[in-house]
């Protein structure tokens, strides 16, 4: 009977798990999902990006923005998510004037 029990809590707990995992699945985005296009992702968008900042070095936040649209249409989260990657990266900063300037 505690086995029983046992199983019982033990299934109801995975249960719970794998439905809050899977949530949090769906509401991160990933840098290169298997359910999306490339060309949608944060990774391929990012080299944009940072193609455009490469071009001046240190940018605007909205120029780069206007920038970065005229080569490849994306939305300003996914601008957004592109710059967070790329600090995270190391890649690029914001100057004590609230540029965005290449850290290379």
């Amino acid at each position: 009977m505690k086995s029983l029990i046992y199983a019982c809590k033990s299934l109801l707990l995975m249960l719970l798990f794998d439905a809050r995992f899977s949530k949090i699945l769906q509401e991160i985005p990933m840098l290169i999902p298997d359910n999306i296009h490339p060309e949608q992702t944060i990774y391929f968008n990012g080299a944009y990006v940072l193609k455009a900042i490469q071009e001046h070095r240190v940018m605007n936040f909205l120029d780069l923005y206007i920038e970065t649209k005229t080569e490849q249409d994306m939305s300003m989260p996914v601008f957004v998510l592109c710059l967070d990657w790329l600090f995270l990266l190391n890649l690029i900063k914001l100057n004590d004037s609230g540029k965005v300037e290449l850290c290379f």
